[in-house]
């Protein structure tokens, strides 16, 4: 065993000792070295624990809905802000739209009617539709984060409606598949970990009954390995190394998921939600993402790790627990990821030169003036960009694409301003003399506003 698996797998074997979790089972995905996995435990029946032990995963299932509505949304067949019923026929609850229930600040309440909790009966689709009339919008849409379960079954519902099947054979046709998680299902299979309610009081730990979700199954129903899941966290932490022809989703669909849509509390801004995702920043322009899952007997905890100094491509991290109580289980994955990076960092690539700037590009290079502040303008790894003079090393770049029917004309693909124009004035012998980026005039020495220039004095 080498150094950084024993340090790995300490950690591990600390959390299923201090936490009295039954079974542990934790995977961790990198694109630069052999998959790493480790279990301890047993799993409470009589099977053994391995590394293809099923367990819940429970919400970490909304990750996998949340993917395939974006899918609908890139085929066409609804935007994000359409309401739900203008797709499905509703008794109540229509007017709420796809992206306020993605990104819980629809309002809805949290469960479906009746007390699914205390009967551990779950409505069928038709019961769930028909009581939607008795379900309460326990607040206005967009007023703050409130998860809901029900939300994210009413999306299942979407999916499987507007792909002419259920939810289950829509996601396994269009993600576990392609992607390759063959132990991921909505059952348990024949290698599955019991759940556990561990006593507080002593060593006696209590099996959870099992249970079917039912119609609520696009928010908590899934059953998956270690190994799969920890492949899931790389596919939305870096989609492009998984999946590079975008067959299940476009790189540029999973950034528009992982952009914060709110934080989940008003006074600790420790954690956010984007579309269906979990964002758990760590400092330093690190990111997790992902989503933390609890079912009966069982915690899952699945994130993938985006940027900072040392991180790989395709990150991600499994950690799924045979106890519904043990919360060390939620902590470990940040805790895993943070350890991998530190003592095992990914290999530091030479730099090589490269191919010169194009011609018409040559002369904008370098530094310019805007709004008083300093901006540094390059050409690298065939593209153009920008940022401030002053900017940390970790913050990302401006990147800008030609628009070929508008010379000199760029648009701005990522990072400050993302979405605006630059456009380039010449003079008379063809050198950029000026340039404006979302309107903002910007020259070679510093003006004011009524353009003074500090370098000539008038």
């Amino acid at each position: 065993m080498t150094g950084i698996d024993e340090r790995l797998s300490r950690l591990v074997r600390a959390v299923q000792a201090q936490a009295r979790v039954p079974a542990v089972s934790v995977a961790l995905h990198r694109a630069d070295r052999p998959l790493w996995t480790c279990v301890v435990g047993g799993t409470g029946n009589d099977t053994e624990l391995g590394p293809g032990t099923r367990f819940r995963i429970g919400s970490v299932t909304k990750t996998f809905t949340a993917v395939l509505t974006l899918q609908c949304r890139d085929d066409g067949l609804l935007d994000l802000d359409d309401p739900l019923g203008r797709h499905l026929d509703l008794p109540a609850h229509g007017e709420l739209t796809v992206r306020r229930l993605l990104s819980h600040t629809a309002g809805l309440q949290r469960e479906p009617y009746g007390d699914v909790w205390d009967t551990l009966r779950a409505p069928d689709v038709d019961e769930l539709v028909a009581d939607l009339a008795r379900a309460e919008r326990v607040l206005p849409p967009g007023r703050r984060y409130h998860y809901s379960n029900l939300g994210m079954a009413l999306l299942g519902r979407l999916v499987g409606h507007l792909r002419g099947g259920t939810w289950a054979e829509v996601l396994a046709e269009r993600v576990l598949t392609p992607l390759g998680l063959a132990d991921t299902s909505v059952t348990p299979g024949p290698h599955a970990a019991t759940g556990f309610l561990v006593d507080a009081y002593s060593d006696e730990a209590h099996p959870e009954p099992p249970t079917d979700f039912g119609a609520v199954g696009p928010a908590a129903q899934l059953w998956g390995t270690a190994s799969d899941m920890a492949r899931w966290a790389a596919f939305l932490a870096d989609p492009a190394a998984l999946d590079p022809a975008g067959a299940v989703l476009a790189p540029a669909t999973l950034e528009e998921m992982r952009w914060p849509a709110t934080v989940t509390d008003e006074t600790l801004w420790s954690g956010g939600f984007g579309l269906g995702l979990i964002l758990v920043p760590q400092g330093r322009r690190i990111m997790h993402v992902g989503h933390d899952g609890a079912m009966p007997g069982f915690l899952a905890g699945v994130y993938g790790r985006r940027g900072g100094e040392g991180t790989p491509g395709a990150m991600g991290v499994a950690v799924l627990g045979s106890s519904g109580t043990a919360a060390e289980v939620l902590d470990l994955p940040h805790r895993l990821l943070s350890a991998a990076v530190e003592h095992d960092p990914a290999d530091i690539a030479p730099w090589r030169p490269g191919p010169p700037a194009p011609p018409d590009v040559r002369g904008l290079l370098g530094r310019w003036w805007g709004e008083g502040f300093e901006y540094v303008f390059s050409w690298h790894d065939g593209a153009l960009r920008a940022r401030g003079a002053d900017d940390p090393a970790g913050k990302p770049p401006a990147v800008f694409a030609p628009l070929p029917d508008r010379p000199d004309v760029y648009r701005t693909v990522s990072g400050r301003e993302v979405g605006e124009l630059l456009r380039l004035t010449r003079d008379e012998s063809g050198a950029v003399v000026r340039m404006h980026w979302a309107t903002y005039r910007f020259t070679r020495a510093q003006e004011t506003f009524d353009r003074y220039d500090f370098r000539v004095g008038s």
